[in-house]
């Protein structure tokens, strides 16, 4: 293994997340408060051991799977654990567990929170809280391979293992330039969205702040009742933006070289509008007695919208739902948004590539002699690739049982513990009772937190990365 790349690309990590730091003290001098200079000791401890390590020039470029998925599984690590220094030395999360909590639900776009009164917090601290979902929600490695070229020829294979979904394509030849094009896009619909809300009449700080949650689609809220306070349409803009960053970004670039055509032969695409517009309409049919229908299609396509892109922001307590509405929003929370997307869960184009298979060991059961061929978008899909979604789904639900068993000590109710597993897991946020959208997840042991905190850098990097880091195989020269 190439030990010494590995640590000079963590260099460049605590090095940027240096620089991230610098908004959260702007925000903290705009307002007065004397906990930005938390932010300015964090910024001083990336730096010191960020320049250190990048400092350290790698003996050899040559740059494999391995050091891949390595680089970004202790990435992930060691931006999580300087990005919860701030809650500490400021006393505004003093218990590690819990700011490490906070922190890897912000990183990981899950939007968990063990707070009870968010809004106590100072508003550095919920400016830092929510752009960590910003962060977080393209990838912390793709924003650096957008910038530096740090591993030349071989940087498909943080891409890989950062990126979501069973495969990985460039856009364009250069994995540089498809990360530079990536975040462009990002960062235009980014702004768009901060525009259109604060037409609305949203604050600049909140318009912000809902802003990265909703492109990261990770869910923190700065209100202690999320995005319930807010008016229709800024509610609706929230809503349109959700959905929109759950969206393949492939889309998008299609869109721009003017292939509509194109965009639109996405299979995965195409299952991503149906399941939504199926989902909020057996939703409005079921709730729609309330008050009224309308008033029913406004808040389940805002909640179907946050729970498939795996958001977490709520304009009703889903608590309260009938139980068909429930159950369709527990599906959704782990079919996930699109791979390639900033969404979490499993991924639309895993759950279309399973019912095929399923499809074509029926047809073989039938008839021993027929070859059908699984194809995706037109194309064959490769044996590697069926073979990789397989193992994915044998691996997601060992690790969701063994969660679930531990959790299960706690001694909480089988809805709450159940699916907090489910929302950690699946980086939703939210699960329904002790853990609903009104609710929180400070009331579960330090070790149950732990396990969920596993479980969220798991969904998030979507398995392997994180196991890879307890396999003595990894770590052989």
């Amino acid at each position: 293994m190439n030990r010494s790349v590995i640590i000079h690309i963590l260099g460049w990590i605590l090095n940027f997340e240096a620089a991230f730091m610098v908004l959260p003290i702007i925000v903290a001098i705009i307002y007065g408060e004397k906990n930005g200079f938390a932010f300015l000791i964090t910024m001083g401890l990336c730096l010191l051991f960020g320049i250190l390590l990048s400092r350290i020039k790698p003996k050899s470029r040559v740059f494999y799977a391995r050091e891949g998925f390595i680089s970004v599984a202790l990435g992930w690590i060691t931006l999580s654990i300087f990005g919860a220094l701030p809650f500490i030395i400021s006393g505004q999360i003093p218990h590690p567990i819990d700011a490490m909590f906070e922190i890897i639900s912000g990183f990981s776009t899950t939007g968990s929170s063990v707070l009870s009164d968010i809004e106590a917090l100072d508003y550095c601290m919920l400016f830092w809280r929510s752009f960590t979902h910003w962060i977080g929600g393209m990838g912390v490695l793709v924003f650096i391979l957008a910038i530096l070229p740090l591993a030349r020829g071989e940087s498909m294979h943080i891409m890989r293992a950062e990126s979501t979904g069973p495969s990985v394509e460039k856009l364009v030849p250069r994995m540089r330039t498809s990360a530079a094009l990536l975040y462009g896009i990002y960062i235009g619909m980014t702004i768009l969205q901060i525009l259109l809300l604060l037409a609305g009449g949203m604050p600049l700080f909140d318009a912000l702040t809902i802003t990265f949650g909703s492109a990261g689609t990770g869910g923190f809220a700065i209100k202690n009742n999320s995005i319930m306070s807010y008016s229709p349409y800024l509610q609706n803009v929230i809503t349109i933006f959700m959905f929109l960053f759950g969206v393949n970004f492939n889309f998008y670039y299609l869109i721009l070289l003017r292939k509509a055509k194109d965009a639109f032969k996405i299979e995965e695409v195409k299952w991503y509008f149906i399941i939504v517009i199926s989902a909020i309409i057996l939703i409005s049919l079921n709730t729609g007695g309330f008050n009224g229908f309308f008033d029913a299609i406004h808040h389940s396509a805002f909640q179907v919208s946050s729970i498939i892109t795996t958001t977490g922001y709520a304009t009703k307590d889903f608590n309260l739902w009938p139980g068909f509405s429930k159950t369709i929003l527990f599906l959704l929370m782990f079919i996930g948004a699109c791979a390639g997307s900033t969404g979490g869960g499993m991924k639309v184009s895993r759950i279309v590539v399973l019912f095929k298979t399923i499809g074509k060991e029926m047809s073989y059961l039938l008839n021993r002699r027929s070859v059908k061929v699984i194809k995706l978008n037109g194309k064959k899909l490769e044996n590697e690739t069926v073979r990789s979604i397989n193992v994915f789904f044998v691996a997601y639900i060992l690790i969701f049982s063994t969660s679930f068993l531990i959790i299960s000590l706690d001694n909480y109710d089988f809805t709450s513990s159940f699916t907090a597993v489910v929302a950690t897991l699946n980086n939703v946020g939210p699960g329904f009772e002790l853990v609903g959208p009104l609710g929180n997840f400070s009331g579960f042991s330090n070790l149950s937190k732990l396990v969920m905190m596993f479980n969220m850098l798991v969904g998030r990097l979507e398995i392997f990365p994180i196991i890879l880091l307890f396999s003595p195989s990894t770590w052989k020269k």
